[in-house]
């Protein structure tokens, strides 16, 4: 029986990465959403197998306002009412005593999460996310470029003053969470990693809005992803990975499957985000689809990621284009 049990350990597939200088047992990290901001969810997520666990986001507006620099007579009284009443039940101290209490029933990287739009007085708070036991911290930024008088350029800069700034303030990872809405990806990633981004997370899911054709009202469009997403993802991953090999890339939207997280990994992400999946099937499918990625690995004969992660990116494979094509023309046209 002894033996056996030897035998079954050493056959077992080695699941552990590194990602943004920390440690993690598997690849499978879970998003910033409800499901992260309560201590029960966050010591089952552990309990589960989650390689890590980004909290729910702290908007900087909440920051703000906690600081008495959003005042009533802001010129948006609509979002001084929202954040008011989110600050209510969601206060700067209570998200540090999230930290806190995570780092206790959790024995996996806990990723602090900041949604912001600017370069403020909120990045002095990045301080007290550090000092209250934060292994990283993942800043979640969309500013919609809606001004038609504004260079792209001018945009950019936002993210790059923040993360600049960032780093001269703590000494924990710093991890960027960007959209797909940049004309050259790849480029602004490259930009990011020259400024000593700890990783990238590739992409974020913004809130879209929506038209109640009854009522005549804006909504909001479906929040949780589907599998479709994933294509994004995964062309982005794969030609990032080969142009920028030392950035650390995390892959979000769209992972709703084992599968869909070993094709993340074959086409060079670090790791794996996932969130709108446990909504819809459950916190404990997070084990089905680590048990998904162990069981390929096994099959295929890899000990480690390392033996695979990358090995179908961009440059890895016979005919690179197949990342690039756009069209579908030149499929269907022979179809008729």
């Amino acid at each position: 029986m002894e033996n056996e049990i030897i035998t079954k350990t050493n056959n077992m597939a080695k699941l552990h990465v590194e990602y943004a200088g920390l440690k993690l047992r598997n690849p499978f990290i879970v998003s910033s959403s409800g499901l992260t901001n309560s201590i029960d969810h966050i010591k089952k997520l552990n309990n589960l197998g989650a390689g890590a666990i980004v909290l729910k986001s702290l908007f900087e507006e909440q920051i703000r306002y906690e600081s008495g620099r959003l005042s009533e007579n802001s010129d948006y009284p609509e979002a001084y009412d929202y954040v008011k009443n989110y600050t209510r039940d969601n206060s700067v101290s209570e998200y540090l005593t999230l930290i806190r209490e995570a780092k206790k029933v959790a024995h996996i990287p806990i990723i602090a999460s900041i949604n912001c739009v600017s370069a403020g007085e909120w990045l002095d708070f990045a301080r007290k996310i550090e000092d209250a036991g934060a292994d990283a911290l993942e800043v979640n930024i969309f500013y919609l470029p809606n001004d038609k008088n504004r260079e792209p350029k001018k945009y950019e800069n936002i993210y790059f003053d923040i993360l600049s700034r960032l780093k001269e303030l703590i000494n924990i990872p710093v991890i960027f969470k960007i959209g797909a809405q940049f004309t050259n990806p790849t480029h602004f990633v490259n930009q990011l990693y020259f400024r000593k981004a700890d990783a990238v997370v590739l992409f974020n899911r913004f809130y879209a809005p929506d038209i109640d054709l009854d009522d005549m009202s804006f909504t909001s469009a479906d929040v949780l992803s589907s599998p479709s997403d994933l294509r994004n993802t995964f062309r982005w991953i794969g030609i990032i990975s080969s142009e920028i090999e030392k950035i650390h890339l995390s892959a979000s939207t769209g992972v709703h499957s084992g599968e869909a997280a070993v094709k993340l990994l074959l086409a060079g992400a670090q790791t794996v985000q996932v969130c709108s999946v446990l909504y819809k099937n459950g916190l404990d499918y997070l084990t089905e689809m680590i048990d998904k990625l162990e069981s390929w690995m096994l099959k295929k004969n890899y000990k480690t990621i390392n033996d695979f992660r990358g090995s179908m990116n961009y440059s890895n494979i016979p005919d690179p284009s197949v990342y690039e094509r756009a069209q579908f023309m030149k499929y269907f046209s022979k179809l008729t």
